[in-house]
Formats: C-alpha cells, sequence, structure tokens
C-alpha cells in the first residue's frame, strides 16, 4: 500500500484573492491526496517550516500579486538552508513567460498559468512524484 502524496497549498505575502488556492486544493484532495492550506497572507518562513514540520512532498504557492520573482527564489533558498530542498516547489499564477522559464532555472519545477485544467495539475503532480521513487 502506498502513501498518499501530501502537498502544502500558500498563499504568500499581501495576495488576498485565494480562489485558485481553494480550488486546487479541494482537487488534490478529491484526488486522494493530502493536503495542507496555510491560507492567506503567510511568510516564506512560516510556510517553509510548516512544509517541513508537515513533512509534505510538495509545495504548491498560488501567487497573482506581482511578487514571483521575491517569493519563489526566497522559499528555495529557505528549503536548501534547512536541508529540505527535497520537497518539490511548483505553482500557479499570473506570471509571465520570461520569468517562467527564470523560475524554472533556479528550481521551480512546474508554473500553471490562469486557465490551466486542475486535472493537468493532478496528473503532473502523480508524475513527479512516482518519478522520484
Amino acid at each position: 500500500m502506498t502513501r498518499p502524496i501530501k502537498i502544502l497549498v500558500a498563499k504568500i505575502g499581501l495576495d488576498g484573492h485565494d480562489r485558485g488556492a481553494k480550488v486546487i486544493a479541494r482537487a488534490l484532495r478529491d484526488a486522494g491526496m493530502e493536503v495542507v492550506y496555510t491560507g492567506l497572507h503567510q511568510t516564506a518562513d512560516s510556510v517553509v517550516n510548516s512544509a517541513i514540520q508537515e513533512d509534505v512532498d510538495f509545495i504548491g504557492i498560488s501567487i497573482l500579486s506581482g511578487a514571483h520573482m521575491t517569493v519563489f527564489p526566497k522559499v528555495l533558498n529557505l528549503l536548501k538552508e534547512k536541508r529540505a530542498s527535497d520537497i518539490v516547489v511548483f505553482g500557479g499564477g499570473i506570471i509571465p513567460d520570461e520569468d517562467i522559464s527564470e523560475l524554472g532555472k533556479l528550481g521551480v519545477k512546474k508554473i500553471f498559468t490562469p486557465g490551466a485544467a486542475t486535472t493537468e495539475c493532478i496528473e503532473w503532480i502523480k508524475q513527479e512524484f512516482s518519478s522520484e521513487d
């Protein structure tokens, strides 16, 4: 028997729009994954600490504020500092294509842009999780 995939869904900073985060959290849960949703207005530190405490496989960051080039690197650096780089970081939101490729170079595994189907995200997570074994 395999254990469920565990994901922390986060909203970092002052971005108050959480509908997308809640939609994806519910879709992941309905797909059989264990989901921890941190709620609005979190810090990168609190998200990374929660991810480590909860022993998650993935951190999914929803961001619409335009702070993605600050938030994602901060999370990745904190994971590295805390020796938790095995936690896969992905995200979703309004992020320009040129920034998506730059975030990929920094270590963000995947960015889902507006209009992406929840099934696309679910399938990607399952595939990424099975390739880690």
